[in-house]
């Protein structure tokens, strides 16, 4: 490969709280979940520890003696009133589709690593033509362990064809930013979600920003991070 071509070659998107401004419709819904059951909860520290994580996941942790069936049910549940609250006014976090469409313009290939459900993305796509910017979607439901696990993003970079150092993962979790190091890929850290200071001590964060507005895929892309 030329000196002249960048070396990274593919955006690899979070999907809530990355690409969409969806967390405060799922920090409410967990709430209004909670209080559905009489169940207290710290979010602030519950979302800390769960954002980029799959419902099963979760809800496995939480209720370690709850069947497979049970757990589903209370996703279910969860993610029906996360989709009621995001229905009327789900928006994209600031700048993402200009940002998509310089990449796309640069020929930066592009797709979705999210732990939402099927449901939820579907909302998403109908709202904004996210699963037309890029190439594949991967999320758990693909069988695949959500986050921190490196899963989700190596699958990603294995439909497109492409080295994980290839790979810039775009993420607003610790979780997700975790799952990329683990995976091999550098990461930008949104901070629609949690402050800088809970990504500072991750080693593959290449960069920071409240959202996409200030971010060039120019100046993401002109290292050779692959050596």
């Amino acid at each position: 490969m030329s000196e002249a071509v960048s070396k990274v070659q593919a955006f690899l998107f979070d999907l809530d709280g990355t690409l969409i401004d969806s967390m405060p419709h799922h920090h409410d819904a967990w709430v209004a979940w909670h209080a559905r059951r009489g169940l207290a909860i710290d979010a602030d520290a519950f979302f800390t520890a769960t954002a980029g994580r799959s419902n099963d996941e979760i809800l496995a942790d939480m209720f370690p003696a709850a069947s497979a069936a049970e757990r589903l049910a209370m996703a279910h549940e969860k993610e029906t009133l996360y989709r009621e609250f995001a229905a009327p006014k789900l928006a994209l976090v600031a700048g993402a589709q200009e940002f998509i469409e310089r990449s796309l313009a640069a020929g930066i290939r592009l797709a979705v690593c999210t732990a939402s459900t099927p449901e939820n993305m579907k909302l998403a796509f109908a709202r904004f033509p996210i699963d037309r910017w890029v190439e594949t979607v991967v999320s758990p439901a693909d069988g695949l362990r959500g986050k921190p696990h490196p899963d989700i993003f190596l699958e990603a970079a294995r439909r497109l064809g492409l080295a994980p150092a290839r790979c810039i993962v775009f993420e607003d979790a610790p979780l997700g930013i975790e799952g990329a190091r683990r995976a091999g890929m550098g990461a930008v850290a949104l901070t629609t979600t949690l402050p800088l200071s809970a990504f500072s001590s991750y080693p593959n964060l290449l960069a920071s920003a409240a959202d996409f507005r200030t971010l060039a895929p120019s100046a993401l892309t002109k290292e050779d991070r692959h050596a």
